[in-house]
């Protein structure tokens, strides 16, 4: 039988592929990868949140699409050897209010940090 571990470690950061991933594809739009990693890569050095190597952040957001896909997020539709991701709105409604609290919460942790380091 194997020992439960103590206390587990939970503590969630922002991530900021999927909210560049819900901002993207909360438009009516729908993206093959290639132009819709463009636009993420291009907000995500906009917003100085990129890290990595490019291939490393392409396969990270294609692993986050994928996410969203198998959520209901984001559809998918495949035409040949075309796919074509749209969102979902009402799902993605919900997805961008946790991420709104999650990043409220976390910035509200950082001013606290900060304070207490002054």
């Amino acid at each position: 039988m194997s020992k439960p571990s103590g206390a587990s470690f939970s503590r969630r950061a922002p991530d900021n592929i999927t909210e560049e991933l819900v901002a993207v594809l909360s438009s009516k739009a729908s993206f093959e990868f290639k132009p819709l990693f463009e636009i993420i890569l291009h907000n995500l050095r906009e917003r100085n949140a990129a890290s990595g190597g490019e291939e490393m952040l392409r396969l990270r957001a294609y692993e986050k699409l994928q996410s969203l896909v198998s959520q209901g997020a984001v559809d998918r539709k495949v035409t040949g050897i075309a796919k074509k991701y749209k969102g979902v709105a009402a799902r993605l409604l919900v997805l961008r209010a946790e991420m709104e609290v999650l990043r409220a919460e976390w910035n509200q942790r950082a001013l606290a940090k900060a304070a207490a380091a002054n």
